[in-house]
């Protein structure tokens, strides 16, 4: 049988990103849980808790819940109502199909002044004359039963009459008592007989085929509705589990495991991700920064850095990241830290060769007196090369609005010139006039 640990209750708040303690609600059903613990004293902020369908066989281990308002223990082995005063907050109560027989008990509830609604069918208390009635004259407070409105004159008959029902309720759970003896003597009666015969038979023939045949005997017989009879129907089931699992894993054929190779031959590292996390990888001008999302939940025992010369290594879970540096760092002044805001990992690995700063070589000169150094020739210097104007500009030039220099001077005497050159190697021309 299962227990209550900080691992199941990780497991079932996935929707709180597995964050227990600001936990409002949990659901606990189908685990074959025997006994309810650890809830108190983790989970302080709940208001819904669901355990139906388990082998509880006690209500305790709550009181603390301060803010629970709805409590589930439908499907489990509880014989009486107790342990309930401490929720303060409590307005729904499920105990449907259980074992309580002493109805008694539901006047331990009239603590719970926020109670509303309750469910107590199913159980051997519900079968008793004049349930109804002693319910709803127990518990003011209440304004459902089994899913049913009370009414007000329902409640006025049942305060009147609350004398005689009183009555009638003892002598049913009296009656009850009686049922409840024989079948326990009864249920003890044929657990010594299968114990006698699986010792008998244990040598003629082998365990698992007295297995099924003892299961096959089980689940032919009638069985009682009583609280060992359920965790015998428990036992069964995990047993037939065990058995399929066993099953399961001689059919199945061994792994080939393959030896992880993290070096070549020449003993370069290899680039690998084997737990598939996202990472950055960035250079920087003095240090070498990786930074590896995590899950911002995990603890840090199931993370390992390993820092090298020339590669870096982060085992996640047993699982290698494993990456080749652009260059040697060192080992020494690496740090490894994790971001308290994402979970994520930060290692800073500062490089052996830092790169050098490019800087303006400015001349300095000294004056005549020794250690004095003139600052003002320099920057007179920086400002003069900065003012000086390049080759490349940008923007009209100085004397570009002057319109007296629209035609070139020498493209002008050299036309002329052609000109003339024309007029003497041609000589008179009869067809031009001549001037008057």
């Amino acid at each position: 049988m299962s227990r209550i640990t900080l691992d199941l209750l990780r497991k079932r708040s996935e929707h709180n990103e597995g964050e227990i303690s600001t936990l409002e609600e949990i659901a606990l059903h189908q685990e074959n849980i025997e006994k309810i613990e650890l809830i108190d004293r983790t989970c302080r902020h709940l208001r819904i808790l669901l355990l139906q369908n388990n082998l509880v066989s006690r209500i305790e281990n709550l009181g603390r819940l301060k803010r629970l308002e709805y409590l589930n223990l439908a499907l489990n082995n509880i014989e009486a109502i107790e342990n309930l005063e401490g929720l303060e907050s409590l307005r729904k109560l499920d105990l449907t199909v259980n074992f309580i027989g002493d109805l008694r008990g539901i006047k331990t509830l009239r603590c719970n002044e926020q109670l509303e609604q309750l469910f107590l069918m199913g159980n051997p208390c519900a079968d008793y004359e004049g349930y109804r009635e002693y319910t709803i004259a127990t518990l003011v407070q209440l304004k459902e039963l089994d899913g049913t409105p009370i009414e007000r004159s329902e409640r006025i008959k049942a305060l009147q009459s609350y004398a005689e029902t009183e009555g009638e309720i003892i002598r049913g759970y009296a009656r009850y008592k009686k049922i409840k003896e024989t079948e326990l003597i009864d249920h003890r009666e044929r657990a010594t007989k299968s114990n006698r015969k699986e010792r008998n038979e244990q040598v003629e023939r082998d365990a698992e085929e007295e297995e099924e045949e003892d299961d096959e005997q089980f689940w032919n017989r009638t069985s009682r509705h009583t609280p060992e009879e359920r965790v015998a129907i428990a036992e069964r089931f995990m047993r037939k589990e065990e058995r399929r699992n066993r099953e399961r894993n001689r059919r199945t054929e061994p792994r080939v495991t393959y030896k992880l190779k993290l070096f070549d031959s020449a003993g370069k590292p290899y680039n690998m991700n084997q737990p598939k996390v996202p990472f950055k990888l960035d250079e920087q001008q003095r240090d070498i920064v990786l930074e590896v999302t995590l899950f911002k939940y995990l603890d840090t025992c199931y993370v390992d850095v390993d820092v090298n010369p020339d590669y870096v290594r982060v085992t996640i879970k047993g699982k290698m990241l494993q990456l080749t540096l652009p260059c040697e760092v060192s080992v020494n002044e690496s740090t490894a830290r994790r971001n308290t805001t994402n979970g994520k990992l930060v290692v800073t690995m500062p490089r052996l060769n830092p790169l050098r700063t490019i800087l303006p070589n400015y001349r300095e000169e000294t004056n005549g007196k020794k250690g004095t150094i003139d600052r003002r020739k320099t920057t007179i210097e920086r400002r003069s090369t900065t003012s000086v104007r390049e080759y490349l500009e940008i923007g009209p030039v100085a004397n570009d609005m002057d319109f007296s220099r629209i035609v070139d001077d020498e493209k002008i005497e050299n036309g002329r010139k052609r000109e003339d050159e024309k007029m003497c190697s041609s000589g008179d021309n009869s067809e031009v006039p001549p001037l008057e």
